[in-house]
């Protein structure tokens, strides 16, 4: 099958390759494991991370794995036990040397000392492309290069994996000179899925996100989030399904969850916060869940973080929050590293088709994010899945009335993609799903007291508004407003709260 490139062909940063090089000649003379973290502790970082790391990769069975950046191969040999192949690339002498000396008796195993930037493969050649610590070295023109060349190599339905450090440096090791750029995650999520190939039949393929989380590792033991690991899987693109972007979470990230955007909603909410009500609510809210420290709660949709950092600064509980917006989750971690509170953790993944463990967490929270699921039941028994014996589920989300609903209203509704029930249904489905003392509670009349307050709040503010963002920015947000009271009072609009327990 011949492609055609989506983008155009980047001159290579030289200047980028050369500083590199000489860090590297400089910091590979015993190629040890200390060289390659270039961290005091290395020795118990790595113990702790590749076991973590392995975990979360896709199965290895029987796969063709090309390992980027493979250095002295702390991951060579362990991949080449379970996979079919490995080619083992790295472009530093040493390290591939020591790569060659720890695991040449694989014998499914090429090594290769090559720059990245310059290697060739076929297309469909691979199953898994394993990069640790690769990218921060080449500059953002190499980084969409290489990319573009991994959706190549890749078979349909393979995964990419790569890890990076992002905001600042994590290592303690000095170093005179330091070639690393250290990009925000939201900038890898937006160069990885910007990337596509269109087939001579017109099928065309792109990046796919399955999960990014940090290196809990490196939270544990140096109380550093800033260590972020990616899945993507190479997919078909259908960009009618997700209205006229490649991905459901592209639509997102570039329409309603911009940062702009998000920013501008935190404005309103307050600092942290980007759903109805901002702390009052989730004061509120979160109180009927009677939290005790050391609990475990995983938040859906959680947004810049404002209830995660609440529930554990309040209750002292642990608290992950997963949200499909990668600007969301980069705003969240920003703040978490503000904060200092390693208590709340952030994943970039789709509730949908994200797995933990059976009876992980002790409490599921989710704040007006649902209403983009369209098969709520088959969501809604994941989360009992995950939940404890007598864990609770507590849900604040948009819906609508059971009867029939002006074409205003369905225009909206499909315009943002969301997937509406009325509050009674949303408890019904509830119900189906196995949960047990299930309450729905339309909550519309506080919904319209809040977006009242809201908005007489914007607009005492607007100046200070439009001089942070723009008069455009100030009038989406008052017109927002207003047309969510109408439609609220034209009863088309409503607003649930739910709660559910798993049975003991």
């Amino acid at each position: 099958m011949k492609f055609t490139l989506g983008i155009n062909i980047f001159i290579l940063d030289e200047q980028t390759r050369n500083a590199m090089s000489s860090f590297w000649a400089e910091h590979s003379k015993t190629a040890t494991v200390d060289d390659m973290m270039l961290d005091s502790n290395a020795a118990e970082l790595c113990q702790a991370e590749r076991p973590e790391i392995l975990g979360i990769l896709p199965s290895l069975d029987g796969k063709d794995v090309l390992e980027l950046g493979a250095g002295i191969g702390r991951f060579t040999g362990v991949i080449a036990e379970k996979s079919q192949s490995v080619v083992a690339v790295d472009f530093v002498e040493n390290f591939i040397e020591k790569n060659r000396e720890l695991n040449g008796h694989h014998q499914n195993v090429e090594f290769r000392r090559a720059d990245v930037t310059k290697l060739d493969f076929s297309r469909d050649s691979f199953d898994i492309v394993f990069s640790n610590w690769l990218l921060m070295y080449l500059s953002d023109e190499e980084v969409h290069k290489l990319f573009l060349n991994i959706l190549s190599w890749l078979r349909e339905g393979g995964s990419l994996f790569f890890r990076e450090s992002c905001f600042h440096r994590s290592g303690d090791r000095p170093r005179d000179s330091n070639p690393s750029k250290y990009r925000a995650p939201c900038d890898y999520s937006a160069l990885v899925q910007s990337v596509q190939l269109t087939a001579e039949d017109g099928k065309t393929f792109g990046f796919e996100l399955v999960i990014q989380k940090s290196i809990q590792a490196y939270v544990k033991l140096k109380d550093n989030s800033n260590q972020v690991c990616w899945i993507l899987q190479k997919v078909p693109l259908n960009p009618s399904a997700c209205h006229g972007f490649k991905t459901f979470q592209e639509f997102l990230d570039n329409q309603q969850y911009s940062r702009n955007g998000i920013l501008r909603y935190e404005k309103v909410f307050g600092r942290n916060f980007i759903s109805t009500g901002g702390k009052e609510t989730t004061e509120e809210f979160t109180a009927l869940l009677k939290l005790e420290a050391g609990q475990k709660v995983l938040d859906v949709g959680a947004g810049i973080g404002g209830s995660a950092f609440y529930m554990a600064q309040t209750y002292g509980a642990s608290v992950l929050g997963v949200d499909l917006s990668s600007n969301m989750v980069s705003i969240g971690m920003e703040r978490a590293s503000e904060i200092k509170d390693n208590k709340v953790q952030f994943e970039v993944a789709d509730a949908t088709k994200r797995e933990y463990p059976a009876a992980e967490f002790d409490v599921v929270y989710s704040r007006d994010t649902i209403l983009h699921i369209e098969d709520k039941l088959a969501l809604f028994k994941r989360f009992l899945k995950w939940l404890k014996s007598g864990g609770k589920l507590l849900i604040s989300d948009y819906c609508c009335n059971d009867g029939d609903h002006s074409e205003v209203f369905k225009n909206y509704v499909a315009q943002r993609g969301y997937h509406l029930l009325s509050p009674s249904n949303y408890g019904k489905v509830l119900t189906e799903a196995g949960f047990v003392n299930v309450k729905a509670e339309d909550r519309t009349v506080q919904f319209m007291d809040v977006l009242n307050r809201e908005l007489e709040k914007t607009e005492q503010m607007k100046e200070e508004f439009i001089q942070e963002f723009s008069e455009a920015d100030y009038n989406y947000i008052v017109e927002g407003w207003k047309e969510k009271l109408k439609r609220c009072e034209s009863g088309d609009q409503r607003w649930g709260l739910f709660y559910a327990e798993k049975a003991k």
